[in-house]
């Protein structure tokens, strides 16, 4: 507990006997702050391999920007390169990681020192404390105490501004690190600049990768060197080793600021510059004000009103992280065509192109977001696709830059249907379904994550087998089931033959074919039909990707009435999913020989076997609503949401994963989520906050209003949408988009009479609804 003055205790008692006034300090009016000044960067940063609280690190950037910067505290090559328990900062880091898990690459890093020179990344590190620390999303600064120096820098999409305030000494240095795995580093004195390339990367790229960088200062150098590796070579300037670097240096009196401008390309050195007109004349001020507009402009969409103070911060820290990713790998050239570097074969080419993301995560509300709040970027997206499909003859699935032989799926078929049927236009769509058609009928011959691994035994047996030598194959079976229907979804919009669309129809029922009625489980099939023996369901792996039976049962996202039918009815099903909640969290780690963070997650949260730290899950609570039972998706969306998510460095309960895990926060606060990704539906949970005020690309505003909304009163009692009453488990896409005006009477007891009905529930694949 901290230890406060007299004079703070005796506001506090104050404000305790003004009564009122303490509601008000704990809730958040309209006018107090902009969106961007509730978000924490730093919210799941306290994270490491054996245990997620997010495993982000602070990224400073611009909505989708190509480039991020972050403080970098851990070695090079390490994915957790800022952990929030870490007293040391080693450079200031372009960084392009998706995730720890999938590491980086094309980094670089600026480092200031003063006194004698220490170049070397260990060496040169200083110690730095977060009470001199400010992240914002557009903005980073910090104190770094070994050399008296205070480091700022802000972003554009492309560039970043930095501003050094030194003390004075006439030993003060900028270290430039073009990191490891082969580097090129010149220093230009006559005009102030530092030009270079990063080769760096984790797999995924052409051999002729590189991320060419420019570094102009406004302070003439009175010092030059390079360095490769621990070795300093003074008065040169230019060097090509397995690790180079260069070192910058000047005479600086107190608090003099230096400023340097940068920037990079994945085209070239002069695309590099042309990049650093992003900035062009703007002084540092001027790129963090139009920082924080871009920013305030994106979460301003969403205004949330009447929430706590905490509720808010993660809101808005949940919103920022959906917005970061898939980032824009793509650049305009002289003329101002958009052009990009190929990570799939090398080449420039003409047209969009997005990287950085994993379908196995984000399809699953990412995506669907974009679909409601940004349909004129995800349109841009599928254009990128229909250039990463001529580019290297497959749909990526998880691709960093290029393609990543990393967890399992079809779902970029997903992607593709759910965009087109949600009306997105202005792209090659005969090219996109030639994509996905392929992706269904191959897989890639050097990346086995990409396409469809097993997809011989699945097409003929209809899943595939747990014996034949396939990991994860009950989970591979489930997902691709589900592609299946979407596809089938999307064949039908396209007029395609009536073989072809009975094809998809039909796969998309496969799931059934892993129903275990003796468990009324998903279980792992042999290829000779019998079920494996021995069947754990807690066991993690094995037959399931990063969980369990009991959290991949549920996969049947097109069709749960189905589901509930092989259960034998909704009382059954409904008992199976109160399991969840009340089966104590073991497990069998023995797939993989310890337990892995995932595990962990779950282990210690309190909700028995719930593993809302990683996706396959995520849906399940909602799935209540297709079996009369509403009220309980209501209490359990609001207790993961009141204890799964705080604003603070250990704010996630797993791996937040390019904005999916923040996703489900920022939909299940406005009261509904896309179960279903290729559906019309959105599937009822209630509101978190008292009012959500949403503006739409088109115009149009969604208004969420639940004015008696609290802790306790988290039940739906009554429901009206522009004003009519509503007694479905769902709400519409196409209403949403014309604008509409949702009012929730909320209470503390739940409205067991309020969706029970048949025609109340959302879509299944069996019902037709």
């Amino acid at each position: 507990m901290k230890r406060f003055g007299i004079l703070i205790v005796s506001v506090c008692l104050m404000a305790f006997w003004i009564g009122a006034g303490i509601v008000k300090a704990q809730t958040t009016a309209p006018s107090a702050k902009e969106p961007v000044d509730y978000v924490n960067p730093l919210m799941g940063t306290d994270s490491k391999f054996s245990m997620s609280n997010g495993n982000t690190y602070p990224a400073i950037a611009l909505p989708w920007g190509m480039n991020f910067w972050t403080p970098q505290t851990a070695e090079m090559g390490d994915g957790w390169q800022y952990a929030y328990d870490a007293d040391k900062i080693r450079g200031f880091k372009q960084t392009h990681q998706p995730s720890p898990w999938m590491n980086d690459y094309g980094n670089f890093a600026l480092m200031p020192v003063t006194g004698q020179l220490k170049f070397a990344e260990k060496e040169r590190a200083s110690w730095f404390s977060h009470k001199a620390e400010v992240a914002k999303p557009h903005y980073y600064s910090v104190y770094l105490a070994e050399y008296d120096v205070t480091t700022e820098f802000t972003t554009t999409e492309r560039a970043v501004r930095f501003r050094f305030t030194f003390p004075e000494s006439d030993s003060s240095y900028v270290v430039i690190d073009a990191f490891d795995q082969g580097s090129y580093v010149k220093v230009i004195p006559e005009e102030n600049k530092i030009i270079g390339y990063s080769t760096r990367n984790s797999g995924g790229v052409p051999e002729n990768f590189r991320n060419y960088f420019v570094v102009e200062f406004d302070k003439p150098f009175t010092y030059t060197s390079v360095w490769d590796k621990d070795k300093l070579k003074e008065g040169e300037t230019e060097l090509t080793g397995e690790h180079a670097g260069a070192v910058i240096g000047f005479s600086t009196h107190k608090g003099e600021v230096v400023n340097a401008r940068v920037a990079s390309s994945f085209i070239s050195n002069e695309q590099a510059e042309r990049n650093l007109e992003e900035i062009g004349t703007d002084d540092f001020d001027k790129v963090k004000a139009k920082g924080r507009d871009i920013w305030n402009k994106e979460l301003g969409r969403m205004i949330v009103e009447g929430g706590t103070l905490d509720e808010t911060r993660i809101f808005y820290s949940t919103l920022y992280r959906t917005l970061l990713f898939p980032r824009k790998f793509y650049e305009y050239d002289a003329d101002g065509n958009i052009v990009h570097y190929s990570p799939y074969n090398g080449e420039v080419l003409p047209g969009y192109m997005f990287t950085d993301n994993g379908f196995w995560d984000t399809f699953r509300a990412v995506f669907p977001f974009f679909n409601l709040m940004y349909p004129s970027l995800n349109e841009k997206i599928q254009a990128g696709l229909v250039n990463a499909y001529k580019e290297s003859g497959f749909l990526p699935e998880w691709a960093s830059p290029g393609h990543r032989s990393v967890m399992i799926g079809n779902n970029s078929a997903t992607l593709v249907a759910d965009a087109y049927l949600k009306g997105l236009r202005g792209y090659d769509m005969e090219t996109l379904y030639e994509a996905v058609l392929h992706g269904t009928e191959n897989v890639h011959p050097e990346v086995e994550a990409t396409g469809r691994l097993g997809h011989e035994y699945y097409n003929e047996l209809g899943y595939v087998p747990y014996d034949v030598g396939i990991n994860e194959s009950a989970a591979r079976t489930l997902e691709y089931a589900f592609a299946d229907w979407t596809i089938w979804k999307l064949a039908k919009e396209l007029d395609r033959p009536k073989k072809e669309i009975k094809r998809f129809k039909e796969r998309s029922q496969n799931y059934r074919k892993l129903f275990d009625p003796e468990t009324n489980l998903m279980r792992g099939k042999n290829e000779d039909g019998t079920f494996q023996d021995p069947f754990n369901p807690l066991k993690w792996g094995d037959a399931f990707t990063e969980g369990n039976s009991w959290h991949y049962t549920w996969s049947v996202f097109h069709d749960v009435q189905g589901l509930i039918n092989l259960m034998g009815g909704e009382d059954t099903f409904v008992s199976m999913l109160d399991s969840v909640f009340t089966m104590p969290p073991d497990f069998d780690d023995s797939y993989y020989g310890f337990p892995i963070h995932e595990i962990r997650e779950m282990q210690i949260v309190n909700m028995g076997q719930y593993a809302h730290g990683n996706q396959p899950i995520q849906h399940m609570i909602y799935l209540y609503n297709y079996a009369g039972q509403p009220w309980k998706a209501q209490f359990w969306v609001r207790e993961v949401l009141n204890r799964l998510y705080t604003p603070e460095p250990d704010g996630y309960c797993g791996d937040e994963d390019n904005g999916q895990t923040s996703a489900w926060y920022v939909f299940s606060s406005m009261g509904f989520y896309p179960v279903t990704p290729g559906s019309d539906q959105y599937v009822l949970g209630a509101p978190l906050f008292p009012k959500m005020t949403v503006e739409l690309e088109n115009g149009n505003k969604i208004t969420i209003s639940a004015p008696d909304n609290s802790s306790e009163n988290r039940y739906i009692d009554k429901m009206y949408i522009d004003g009519n009453p509503w007694n479905k488990n769902y709400v519409n896409y196409y209403e949403l988009m014309d604008g509409a005006y949702l009012e929730f009477e909320m209470s503390d007891t739940p409205n067991k009479s309020r969706g029970t009905e048949e025609e109340a529930y959302p879509y299944s694949f069996s019902e037709g609804k």
